[in-house]
């Protein structure tokens, strides 16, 4: 039996390279755990520090200090869950390599308390994909660019305090910054003007006192803005094109070590709405998918942490708009998809054109019945953050829809 009244805690699995024998390093981690005041008061209850050994290669052992895999590996789904994002596809017992780490954590029933923590800023919670009565975060669009689809123009350096401070009173916790229009036929700008585009928004947010407490997300799908704006206080990289089109991305992320984004896409914005044949892969929810997977494994492998990944299905994106409205009533399928378990979810479909040929609504700013139900419907299928223009409306929407689907059973909730 296991001690259910403790305070949360975080667990992790890691895999590492060692000279050292297998008692030589139960040695050592032993001495981490004592140098760190461990302190075992009730066995499988709380301590501070609690460092195992769970695989040691394919080795078997078993004396009176080890045993290995570890005795309490295949019930304790707060160890197989993260082990299995490391090595979902490796037998836990050598006697048995028909069966493997995902075959033993898929025996377990999912315990809604646990879940992954993708942290967003140091002055925020962590997101917790899997706990049911999250809150849903709303990212505020602040657009400084003369040419975006639906708001160019409109973010100037003197207006900038004044809309600032407008989204963040309104509900926003997340302020997206985007110095380079992604809409088709839009020209791009030079490395250098999106820097100087995007960094006065970026100061001009920290400078305001209510500005400490939002995350800021900047939307570039170039290396050297990111690593420019992250440097200025971004706290979250949005690249639109999951680390393709610039091939210093993921590891500029890696290195800068903070949240990102990876959003579906193909092609450029130039060429993307000319791929949007998905036959190949069954559709459009198994290409999305499929291909957000390998984004996700080409971003581990560059350095990435799993636990700082952030998905966005690209709505709007190499997608007609029968495929886009496909995605979002999918959402599910895609949080719940081998490979994507445990992940957050952005979904952006504000003002977007899909929208507006649904509603019959052309001009994109009149869009806001339209978005209002993407917003409701994705945070029914599951959405952790919403992107939006217009951050009062849909920061009641989403107010509304965590309270219908995710708040209405909290007692720590009040209404």
């Amino acid at each position: 039996m296991y001690v259910i009244d403790q305070d949360r805690f975080v667990n992790g699995a890691c895999e590492v390279e060692t000279h050292l024998g297998p008692m030589e390093l139960l040695d050592a981690l032993q001495d981490i755990e004592n140098t760190m005041g461990r302190h075992k008061v009730i066995d499988k209850g709380p301590r501070n520090i609690d460092l195992d050994i769970l695989l040691y290669g394919d080795q078997k052992i078993h004396n009176d200090r080890l045993s290995v895999p570890h005795i309490g590996i295949r019930e304790r789904e707060f160890v197989l869950r993260p082990l299995a994002e490391l090595i979902p596809d490796k037998p836990l017992y050598p006697e048995k390599p028909w069966k493997l780490v995902q075959d033993y954590l898929n025996e377990l029933p999912l315990d809604e308390n646990l879940s992954p923590l993708i942290p967003l800023s140091p002055t925020m919670e962590p997101m917790s994909s899997f706990k049911a009565t999250r809150r849903t975060h709303v990212m505020g669009i602040l657009n400084v660019t003369p040419d975006s689809f639906s708001d160019g123009g409109v973010n100037t350096i003197s207006s900038l305090p004044a809309r600032i401070s407008s989204a963040i009173a309104s509900g926003a916790t997340i302020l997206d910054v985007g110095g380079q229009s992604t809409a088709p036929g839009t020209p791009e700008v030079t490395t250098d003007e999106e820097i100087a585009r995007v960094l006065p928004a970026i100061h001009a947010i920290r400078s305001l006192p209510e500005g400490k407490s939002v995350a800021i997300s900047i939307d570039t799908y170039r290396a050297a803005v990111a690593e420019a704006a992250v440097k200025a206080g971004a706290d979250i990289i949005n690249d639109v094109s999951a680390g393709q089109m610039d091939p210093k991305m993921l590891q500029t992320m890696a290195r800068l070590g903070c949240t990102v984004c990876l959003m579906h896409m193909r092609g450029t914005p130039a060429t993307m709405q000319n791929m949007t044949d998905y036959t190949a892969s069954g559709g459009v929810v198994g290409g999305v998918a499929s291909e957000l997977v390998a984004r996700v494994r080409a971003a581990e492998e560059a350095g990435i942490r799993r636990w700082r990944i952030i998905l966005d299905p690209g709505l709007g994106f190499a997608k007609t708009p029968r495929q886009n409205i496909r995605l979002l009533g999918a959402l599910n399928d895609l949080r719940s998809w081998p490979g994507l378990v445990g992940l957050p979810w952005l979904v952006g479909a504000s003002r977007k054109g899909f929208v507006g040929r649904a509603t019959g609504v052309k001009h994109p700013a009149e869009r806001i019945w339209g978005t209002a139900a993407t917003v409701a419907a994705a945070i029914q299928g599951g959405a952790d953050v919403v992107r939006v223009h217009d951050v009062k409306q849909m920061a009641q929407v989403a107010r509304m829809a965590d309270w219908i689907w995710r708040l209405v059973d909290s007692k720590k909730e009040k209404i």
